[in-house]
């Protein structure tokens, strides 16, 4: 659950910020901040949950809002537990032993909604400087995050649990392996992916059935494109994010793809100037467009007259569309700030999904249109019509 760059942070601000956000903020500014969590008892339930989304990813704190008022509240909630699991497996000052600890007492805490105050207290101090502050607010709030998550009702409760229970109890097997020269297999790729991605997919088609019966009409389907859609956007990091990965002595490309072109990823560094590690770039950007080409049928299953949740749906799908012609364009970056879309390219995006978001035919245009080129040539790779990891 990686966030955008600032360029698209920006373009999504000025374009879609909802005036009720604007409102409180101004309101509260002069006395309600992050470095109190004390303070921030003063706020409402959704004004609370904004606060933080604000500090821990504004990308969500501008998008989630622009889903209906009845999934705001706990589409907003669930980006928070996913980000309490976050911080715990990126807490540097943790041992592997510790993070699975705290994972697995998370999941407790989210199932049966009680013990949250001693897990707060357990955990908070031992957060070094390198977590966010507003993660270490997080962290300190917790209790309320998990009363708001125990406000909602029982199949939105349950998907929530089950995300956060798939992610803390996946997440710690990768934190625990040598991923310096990357992974053994597309097949491991897919697993991590579902892990940190493809399960948030399916609570968020959960919820989505459980606000509207028109929606569930399609929850199979919804359910099974949603992990596709997933891991579309987390392959679209992973691609974007290579080299600063590889600073902190981390890889997630597969070493089967690469072996298939001749590269040896043991042997990747920024210096690196090999087509055959280019070729097999192109073919993991053919892969995650395919996933992004099942994102776009999971879009266009949603009722036009929900143009919230489509919105929601299409700039996701439309910001990782660019980037990865982006780095399609420029195989041999070697920094992520040389395929980090444009302010003027998110802008455009946000344009064209209000212009065209009602019109299944003219989505499917522009999205076959701006992704021609993804495909690589004479190669080709079937998704899996099911999640990748069934022996979960």
């Amino acid at each position: 659950m990686q966030n955008t760059n600032k360029q698209a942070i920006i373009a999504i601000n000025e374009f879609t910020r909802p005036v009720w956000v604007d409102t409180w903020i101004i309101m509260s500014e002069t006395t309600i901040s992050l470095d109190d969590p004390k303070s921030l008892s003063q706020l409402s339930d959704n004004e609370f949950q904004t606060l933080l989304l604000e500090g821990v990813s504004r990308t969500f704190a501008l998008t989630i809002p622009q889903l209906p008022e009845k999934l705001y509240g706990a589409v907003a909630n669930a980006y928070l537990l996913c980000r309490i699991v976050d911080t715990i497996e990126d807490e540097v000052s943790l041992s592997a032993q510790q993070k699975k600890y705290f994972c697995s007492e998370f999941i407790d805490v989210v199932k049966s909604g009680v013990n949250a105050e001693p897990f707060a207290v357990e955990l908070a101090p031992l957060l070094s400087e390198q977590t966010i502050p507003a993660e270490h607010t997080l962290i300190h709030v917790l209790p309320r995050v998990i009363q708001i998550t125990h406000s909602f009702d029982d199949d939105q409760v349950e998907a929530l649990a089950c995300c956060v229970e798939t992610m803390a109890a996946g997440m710690p097997i990768f934190q625990a392996q040598d991923l310096h020269d990357g992974l053994a297999t597309l097949a491991d790729l897919d697993n991590y992916c579902y892990y940190v991605a493809g399960c948030v997919g399916e609570m968020l088609a959960k919820l989505f059935c459980h606000y509207s019966p028109e929606i569930a009409q399609h929850k199979e389907e919804l359910l099974t494109l949603s992990v596709s859609f997933g891991q579309g956007l987390q392959m679209t990091n992973i691609l974007k994010d290579i080299w600063d990965d590889a600073q902190r002595g981390v890889c997630w490309l597969p070493q089967d793809i690469f072996s298939e072109t001749g590269f040896d990823l043991k042997n990747l560094s920024p210096e690196t100037n090999d087509e055959n590690f280019r070729a097999g770039l192109e073919h993991l950007i053919s892969i995650a467009h395919g996933h992004l080409h099942n994102a776009l049928i999971y879009t266009l299953k949603i009722p036009v007259h929900e143009t919230g949740i489509r919105n929601f749906c299409l700039w996701a799908l439309g910001m990782a569309v660019l980037t990865l012609r982006k780095i399609k364009q420029n195989l041999d970056f070697n920094h992520s700030d040389q395929v980090k879309i444009t302010r003027k390219s998110v802008k455009a995006t946000i344009f064209a999904t209000k212009l065209l978001g009602r019109s299944n035919f003219m989505l499917a245009l522009l999205f076959n249109l701006t992704s021609r080129d993804l495909k690589a040539p004479n190669w080709t790779y079937s998704i899996p019509s099911s999640k990748a990891n069934s022996d979960l």
